[in-house]
């Protein structure tokens, strides 16, 4: 899909997501160990990214939150993606538009390496308000109306664990979720006790 977004763009801040797996979730990797299937063959999810510094060309990302819901299954060939996409109802226009290109990965950069191609079916992308705590033991996704998460029990691991959306480089911490309710149209769910995975992230275009 065609962009208006600049090719010149980077974003940088706190990741936090939970899915309908147990934990520790075995899509992780341990240990540099490359992870497998979901637990129950389909996977149900929601990520979020608190943007701390970014820009896209001229127009400042700082401060925005954006928050991706979604499910896959493992039979179907390729495990392709139906999402939703949430950005918070504070930004600008210019920056809506600029946040979706990139987390929808059709930027290219960092989200087409990481996760975007999985990406099928993008159901909706709209405002909201959204509120997300990203401070250990203290995890929280809300976009009013449409998605609740509450994490707060790490789980324990002797080795690194890191998750292939953030970026395999960007190890982090393994929780537990007590809540994943998801009501977003054609997505809709909710999980108790399942995973959840934290750590900070940084996307940029490529050079």
């Amino acid at each position: 899909m065609a962009s208006s977004t600049t090719s010149a763009w980077s974003v940088e801040g706190t990741y936090f997501e939970a899915c309908s797996c147990l934990p520790i979730c075995p899509c992780r990797q341990i240990g540099g160990r490359d992870g497998g299937r979901s637990t129950y063959g389909i996977c149900d999810f929601a990520l979020s990214w608190a943007v701390q510094a970014g820009h896209a060309g001229a127009v400042d990302l700082t401060g925005r939150i954006v928050v991706m819901v979604g499910s896959y299954d493992d039979d179907e060939p390729g495990s392709p993606w139906t999402v939703a996409l949430f950005i918070d109802d504070d930004a600008s226009d210019a920056q809506h538009a600029a946040l979706a290109d990139i987390f929808l990965g059709r930027t290219g950069g960092t989200p087409s390496r990481n996760y975007a191609p999985a990406i099928s079916t993008v159901s909706d992308v709209r405002r909201a308000a959204i509120r997300v705590d990203h401070r250990r033991k203290h995890w929280r996704i809300s976009v009013d109306g449409y998605v609740d998460v509450a994490a707060n029990d790490e789980v324990p691991s002797d080795e690194p664990v890191a998750c292939g959306i953030p970026g395999l480089d960007h190890p982090g911490q393994e929780v537990r979720a007590e809540q994943l309710r998801v009501n977003a149209e054609a997505l809709q769910w909710e999980w108790s006790d399942r995973c959840g995975f934290a750590t900070d992230f940084t996307y940029q275009a490529d050079s």
